[in-house]
Order: C-alpha cells, then structure tokens, then sequence
C-alpha cells in the first residue's frame, strides 16, 4: 500500500491541457529493490496518450503507439533507449545518495521525476516543467521564470543549491525544455495529427444506485482528454456537495469520468448535469428527473446478459444449419419432391429465425445503447441478415438444380 501511495505523485501530478495545446511529458520513477516493479520505468506520452516505454526489466524503448512505430527507424529507438539506460544509473546512484544523506538504511524508497513541454499550435506559446520527488514528495521544482531549481521541502534544500551552482547547467535545464522538447513535440504531432487531434463526443448518463444514493453523472467515450463536467442548480452552477474524479483512459483509446451530486433535495430542486466538451456544437445537458436516471434494479430487469444473447445467438445459427442438413438427408432419402417441400420449409424457419434475432438485436440496442453503445445489437442483426441470405441463396440454387436434373 505505501509503495503505491508514493507512487501517486506521478499519477496525481499529470493536469489537463486546453483543447488546443499540446503536451508531452515523461515520468521516471526509480525504486529500490526488493519490490514486485522494475527498478526504474520510463512513461512517454503525449497529449496523455501512451507514446513510449521503458522499464529495467525489458531493459529497450518500446513505442506505445502504431504511428511513432511507422515513423521513426531503429536509430531512433536505439538512441532512447541509450537515454533510458543513462538515466536509470543517475536515478540508482541519486537513490543511494539520499538514502544516505538521509540517514535511511533499509525500506522501499521511490525517486521520480515528471518533465516535459506545451506547446499552443495557434498561438505559438510553449511552457516548460521538470519536477522531482522522493517517496511521493514534491522534492525539487524547476522554476522556469527565475531559471533556477527550487525545494519545497527541507531534504531537497542541499540538492537545490549544488544545481544552483552552474549557471551553464541551468541554461541547459532550461533550454531542454524549451527547445529541445518543444521540438520533439512538433514532430510528434505531425506524426500523429490524424490521430491526436480527433474528437469523438462523449456518452452521458445519470446513474444512482438508489433514490438515497447519490446522482452519478458518467461522461464516457470522449476524446480528447480535456472535459468540463458541472453541476447546476435552476440554471446557476453549483459546486456544493459536488465531488468530480480523476479522468481515465478506457481500453478504446477514449476517456470516461464521473462526477457525484449528494443532495437530498434533487426530486423536488432542478438539478442539471452539463458537459462541455470540443466535440460538440453545444453542451449536453442531462436533467436529474427520474426518468433520466438508471438505478441498479433497472439494469438487473433489462433482460438477458450479453453473453447469453452471444449463445443464443450461435445456438440459432447451429439450428438453421441442422435444418439445411435434414432438409438435404430427406431429399436423397425421399425423393425430389418431399426435398424440394422442405427447402421451402427451411426458408421460412430461418426467416423466423433470423426475424427473432433481429427483434433481439433492437432490443439490446434499446435497453443497452445508451450506455454501451450499439456495437452488439448490430451484430447481431447483420449476422441474422447474413444468415437468412446465404441459407436463401443455397436453397434457391439448390432448387435450380433439381429441376435440371429431372429435366435431364
């Protein structure tokens, strides 16, 4: 648990950017041994999207992203990783160094750093930051301004003031910020505009588990990562009994977030939830009225789970299959006549079945889209679809068949 906490000053300390900067930002955190994580990892991303990665253990840069990989050859990548091995013996030995002066002689102890650059593509402005921690405490900030290293706590006093020393070093600290990074952003971002700058609209719903419960207001599926999710009261913002949480990536390569209302008040008061987002022409607005909110009973009673539509699904298609091969037993065993009167049977049993897994596929699309999406429900139609013309399409040619025969 404590090796976790302390690791939370590289998760907390990433903040959102506007929607038209840029960022990219690299996280080190070196640990002693003696834990179940690498003894040091590098995070690369940008826009706060996966870019690169590194760890003691795979000991080479891997690229997060399929366009970086397309784009760069293996000089690139052995050249990061040569960085990464430089800065994994400065964070090992710089361990050991505040170990000692710190007189601490055994635990797990974490030494991170989270640097990087912003850049306005329309306004031209950049902005620089390079922070240091020591078991999940702000240790050394560089501040951009003054060109020189401050520590807000007392054990990096001592380290402050060697940096401070070189006047040449902190002009390279400063100028890796504001050039070199920048510069490596900008190619970044061409690499990958396509993919960086696109904008897909969230998906909103308001979610309580209870009418006692508080209203969960749930934004998922959005891209980019920057939302603005509030609350408001008769039209006037609220911020009262409002608890906003952390932004996260869904396994899409979009985001979701949350944000909770606990009031006792809101069947009777007019609350509203409003998300802002660069995808839409104009806010969406979900109203907290009782028509709008699903509650746990409500999504127990809405039918079947979807792997059991899944093996329904298979079990019909198997059926349809089983009667194309009855229908084909009979006709060698029974004549022509007596096979081609099934196929016509087989055609309405499937058309029957294909019509109930369509009325299945909108009913999932109804009761599930909302907050799923209706990827499943389509599949379901087009595989019902697909099965009712192929089976179609045998049989009438089947049929043709036949009557070639005989009229030979």
């Amino acid at each position: 648990m404590e090796i976790l906490e302390q690791l939370g000053f590289m998760l907390y300390s990433i903040h959102a950017t506007s929607a038209t900067t840029h960022s990219l930002k690299y996280f080190f955190t070196g640990v002693t041994a003696g834990t179940d994580l690498p003894e040091f990892i590098v995070v690369g991303l940008v826009d706060d999207e996966p870019l690169e990665y590194y760890d003691s253990n795979m000991k080479s840069v891997i690229s997060r992203t399929e366009w970086l990989e397309k784009s760069e050859d293996q000089q690139y990548w052995d050249e990061q990783t040569q960085r990464a091995h430089h800065f994994q013996k400065f964070f090992k030995a710089y361990i050991e160094l505040l170990m000692e002066r710190l007189k601490q002689t055994q635990g797990v102890h974490v030494f991170q750093r989270m640097c990087g650059c912003e850049w306005d593509d329309e306004t031209g402005i950049t902005d620089g930051f390079n922070n240091y921690g020591y078991d999940g405490e702000d240790f050394l900030v560089f501040d951009m301004k003054n060109t020189r290293w401050i520590s807000p706590s007392p054990q990096g006093v001592s380290t402050a003031h060697i940096w401070n020393y070189s006047p040449d070093r902190l002009e390279y600290d400063k100028s890796t910020l504001t050039q070199e990074c920048i510069e490596s952003l900008k190619k970044y971002v061409s690499y990958g505009r396509s993919t960086l700058e696109r904008t897909v609209s969230p998906e909103v719903s308001l979610l309580q588990k209870d009418p006692s419960s508080p209203v969960v207001c749930h934004v998922t599926g959005f891209f980019p990562r920057v939302i603005m999710v509030t609350w408001q009261k008769k039209g006037e913002d609220h911020y009262d009994d409002v608890e906003l949480r952390e932004t996260v990536p869904n396994e899409d390569g979009t985001f979701q977030t949350t944000s909770r209302l606990t009031v006792k008040d809101w069947q009777t008061e007019d609350y509203t939830c409003v998300v802002e987002h660069k995808s839409l022409e104009k806010d969406i607005v979900k109203r907290v009225i009782e028509r709008e909110i699903r509650r746990n009973q409500d999504i127990e009673t809405r039918g079947p789970s979807m792997g059991v539509i899944i093996v329904l699904g298979v079990l019909l298609l198997l059926l349809i299959l089983a009667l194309v091969v009855v229908g084909v037993v009979m006709w060698r065993k029974r004549g022509a006549a007596r096979g081609l009167l099934m196929a016509d049977i087989i055609v309405l049993g499937v058309l029957l079945l294909a019509l109930v897994l369509a009325v299945v596929g909108v009913v999932v699309w109804r009761k599930r889209g909302a907050a799923r999406g209706p990827s499943m429900a389509i599949i379901i139609v087009v595989s019902a679809f697909l099965a009712l013309v192929l089976v179609v399409v045998g049989v009438v040619v089947w049929k043709k068949r036949m009557r070639r025969l005989r009229e030979d």
